[in-house]
């Protein structure tokens, strides 16, 4: 921003759909220092449109609106007036509202608890480059960082040696240590059937008892070591 920029009030659009809410920021902003209300909104269709009519520096913007949500209006604003800058005001501080906000381009984000300097600091953040983000904010977007990545699922293993797929599902149960009584009650087939399976396996794999089936099981990766 110019110097002159810096000097003049930020131009700020409020974005809410509660009347009394809107009126009550409005009232708020024209008491802080440097701000300068230049229009209302109540959906995201609004403000955009008051946007493009009035060119502000920021737009406050509340997320849940009828007609235009205020991610959607966010995207929009941002996409197709570059020059000003969306400051979430919300109630709403969860991950499946902060996140779609953020990735839509806002570059602050404050609850509606936020005080009169808050506003302002988030507003002179934006404008001078930074990100408006309460303390709480900040803290949540930090945990989500130094949370660990989700592990993909193994991708499925084709059955080894021309197993059968109830043949690879007797061995899996062999490696967890059933007997072949508990193999047969969990698929709800006879100890017959059991051995017969087991039979099977073992003319396949060229094993000769259970402690190499479950060698065999951990070595064609059917079964993963326990972690630690």
């Amino acid at each position: 921003m110019t110097d002159e920029a810096v000097k003049r009030p930020a131009r700020v659009v409020v974005a809410d759909d509660q009347t009394v809410v809107r009126e009550g920021i409005v009232m708020l902003l024209g008491l802080l220092p440097g701000i300068e209300v230049v229009g209302a909104a109540a959906d995201g269709d609004e403000a955009v449109r008051l946007v493009a009519e009035l060119a502000p520096d920021v737009v406050l913007m509340d997320l849940r609106m009828p007609r235009c949500d205020g991610v959607e209006a966010t995207r929009r604003i941002r996409a197709e007036h570059p020059g000003t800058q969306v400051v979430v005001l919300t109630t709403f501080a969860d991950d499946a509202s902060l996140f779609p906000a953020l990735r839509a381009g806002a570059r602050g984000y404050l609850t509606k608890d936020a005080g009169g300097d808050e506003i302002v600091r988030a507003v002179k953040s934006v404008l001078s480059g930074d990100a408006g983000l309460s303390p709480s904010i900040q803290r949540r977007l930090l945990e989500r960082l130094s949370e660990p990545e989700p592990q993909p699922s193994p991708e499925p293993t084709e059955p080894p040696d021309g197993l059968t797929a109830r043949e690879t599902e007797v061995l899996l149960l062999i490696a967890e240590g059933l007997t072949n009584q508990e193999i047969a009650r969990t698929l709800h087939v006879s100890t017959a059937t059991v051995k017969t399976h087991i039979n099977n396996l073992f003319a396949k794999t060229g094993l000769k008892d259970r402690a190499q089936a479950v060698r065999y099981a951990y070595g064609k990766g059917l079964v993963r070591p326990p972690a630690g």
